[in-house]
C-alpha cells in the first residue's frame, strides 16, 4: 500500500492524483495521510482495493475504510450523470478526506487534473476566486462545506461571481442550513446538497435523491441504511467493526432520517439525541430553528449531564452582526420562544451562549465534544 502525505501543496496533490490514477487502473492501493497524522493500518488491503481512507474519528479511534476502484468509478460516473456530464473541477477541500479525493477522481475520469485552491493558510474567498479563474472553459464544478459557502457569500464581489459561475456547487460534510442554502441560491449559485460518507465513497444522495444505483432504506429505529455499488468493502483489519455496520449489501449509518415529499431528510446522528426528562430531543432540529432566527449565523446544540433531568439541552450560537439595540436577555428569550413554539418545551435550551465561532473538525463538521466542553465550563456556577 502506498502512503501519500497530503499537506495541500500543489506538489502533494499532483502526487496524490498520480497515485489515484494508478490505483484506479489496478495499481497499488493508496492511503492519503494528513499533516500530523501517523495512523497506519496493521493489515494489508486485498486485491481490487484502490483507496484506504481514515474516518474522522469523531466517536473514537479512526477506522480505515476500504474502497475499491469500482466503487470510486461508479460514484464519480453517477455524479457526472446527475450533474449533466463531465466537467472541470476545482479542489477546494482537504484531499485527505473522501470528498476531496472524489474531486480528483471525477477530474481524472473527465480527462484532466483538478485545479487546486491552496488551503495551507486556510480557506480565503479571494483565493477561491483566483483559483476559479484558472479553470478551463466549459462546464465547471466544485465541492464545498457550509462554512466555506458562508464565507464566500459574506465576501461577495469576485468570490461570489466565481461561485455563481459554476454549473454545480456540491455542498456537504455537514448539514446545510435552509437559510444558508436559500441565501446562496438567491444569489445565483447552483447549490446541490449532498449526503454520504467515506463508507459510501462520498456523497451518494444529492438534494435528497439517491444517485443512480444507490438504494436508501430507513430501519425500524429510524436509522438510515445505504446500499449499492458505491459501498466500501469494510474496515481494514477490523472484522468486528465491519460486521457491526455492513451486511447483506447494506451499510447502517449512525444518522436518523425520514422521507419527505419523496426526498431523504437527514435528522442528525442517532447518538447525538438528547434525552431530557424522558423526552428525546434531536439537536439538528433545534439548530435549524435557531439559525432560522434573525441575527443567528450558526448554532450547535449538545446535551449536558444534569442530576435532575438526566441531560439538559445547551446551545452555542454565533450572531450575524452586532446586536444593536436588542438587549442580550431579550435575544435569548426570543430564541427560546422560537424553539418552544416550533418543537415544544422539552427542546428549549436551558443554556444559551454566544461564541465567536463554532468549533469545527474534519471538513467543517461541528465539533460537538468541543462545544460540550465549552458549555460545561460555563454551566459551572461562577463561570
Amino acid at each position: 500500500m502506498r502512503i501519500v502525505p497530503v499537506d495541500g501543496s500543489p506538489a502533494a496533490i499532483a502526487e496524490l492524483a498520480t497515485a489515484l490514477r494508478e490505483a484506479l487502473d489496478g495499481g497499488p492501493a493508496l492511503l492519503p495521510r494528513a499533516p500530523g497524522s501517523s495512523a497506519t493500518p496493521t493489515a494489508a488491503p486485498g486485491p481490487g482495493t484502490a483507496l484506504v481512507i481514515p474516518t474522522s474519528g469523531s466517536t473514537g479511534d479512526p477506522k480505515f475504510v476500504v474502497l475499491s476502484a469500482a466503487a470510486l468509478r461508479v460514484s464519480a460516473t453517477a455524479t457526472a450523470d446527475r450533474l449533466g456530464g463531465p466537467a472541470s473541477w476545482l479542489l477546494a477541500l482537504p484531499a485527505e478526506h473522501v470528498a476531496g479525493v472524489q474531486v480528483i477522481v471525477r477530474s481524472l475520469l473527465a480527462g484532466s487534473a483538478p485545479v487546486l485552491q491552496d488551503l495551507r493558510d486556510g480557506f480565503r474567498p479571494a483565493d477561491f476566486a483566483a483559483a476559479t479563474g484558472e479553470l478551463a472553459a466549459g462546464r465547471r464544478c466544485t465541492s464545498l462545506v457550509p462554512t466555506q459557502l458562508a464565507r464566500i457569500l459574506d465576501a461577495g464581489g469576485a468570490a461570489l461571481d466565481a461561485l455563481c459561475s459554476y454549473d454545480a456547487v456540491l455542498v456537504g460534510g455537514a448539514a446545510l442550513e435552509p437559510a444558508l442554502r436559500s441565501r446562496a441560491r438567491d444569489a445565483g449559485a447552483r447549490i446541490v446538497t449532498t449526503y454520504g460518507m467515506s463508507e459510501t465513497a462520498g456523497g451518494c444522495v444529492y438534494d435528497g435523491v439517491p444517485l443512480d444505483g444507490v438504494v436508501v432504506g430507513i430501519d425500524e429505529s429510524g436509522r438510515i441504511r445505504l446500499g449499492g455499488p458505491t459501498l466500501a468493502e469494510g474496515y481494514l483489519g477490523d472484522p468486528a467493526g465491519t460486521a457491526a455496520v455492513f451486511g447483506d449489501g447494506w451499510f447502517s449509518t449512525s444518522d436518523l432520517g425520514r422521507w419527505r415529499d419523496g426526498r431523504l431528510e437527514v435528522l442528525g446522528r442517532a447518538d447525538d439525541v438528547i434525552v431530557t426528562g424522558g423526552k428525546n430531543v434531536a439537536p439538528a432540529a433545534v439548530e435549524r430553528v435557531l439559525v432560522a432566527q434573525p441575527g443567528v449565523r450558526a448554532a450547535c446544540v449538545v446535551g449536558l449531564p444534569d442530576a435532575e433531568w438526566g441531560q439538559v439541552v445547551a446551545a452555542a450560537f454565533v450572531v450575524d452582526a452586532p446586536d444593536g439595540d436588542e438587549p442580550a436577555a431579550a435575544r435569548l428569550d426570543r430564541l427560546r420562544d422560537a424553539v418552544r413554539d416550533e418543537l415544544g418545551r422539552a427542546a428549549v435550551p436551558r443554556l444559551l451562549r454566544t461564541v465567536a465561532e463554532i468549533p469545527l473538525r474534519g471538513v467543517g463538521k461541528p465539533d460537538r465534544r468541543a462545544v460540550a466542553a465549552l458549555l460545561a465550563v460555563q454551566q459551572i456556577p461562577g463561570n
